[in-house]
């Protein structure tokens, strides 16, 4: 699992377990539960997988919050996560995409 990108925040709506949540996984810390795939919440080169066409997976997304790459996040969290491009989603987005 890709490190958490600092940039990432919650948004207003977000319950206190996601927050807490949230907050123990961008401290670095392990957390404990399942995780999910959310997309659009990575930098470029740090996805986990699924980065497009013409790519292998792991670390291969191009842009940053590239829309249909995906990280692993804490399961319960994606649909709070805000990134300085929009929501994040456990869909792919057609936001960000490589040209």
């Amino acid at each position: 699992m890709a490190a958490p990108n600092p940039q990432l925040s919650l948004n207003d709506g977000a319950p206190q377990s996601v927050q807490q949540r949230f907050a123990t996984w961008m401290a670095g810390e392990d957390v404990e539960g399942e995780l999910e795939k959310c997309y659009g919440v990575a930098l470029a080169g740090e996805n986990d997988c699924a980065a497009g066409p013409g790519t292998s997976c792991e670390g291969t997304s191009t842009v940053d919050f590239q829309g249909n790459a995906w990280s692993l996040v804490p399961a319960g969290t994606c649909e709070y996560i805000q990134t300085p491009e929009g929501p994040a989603s456990t869909e792919a987005l057609d936001r960000n995409l490589p040209a």
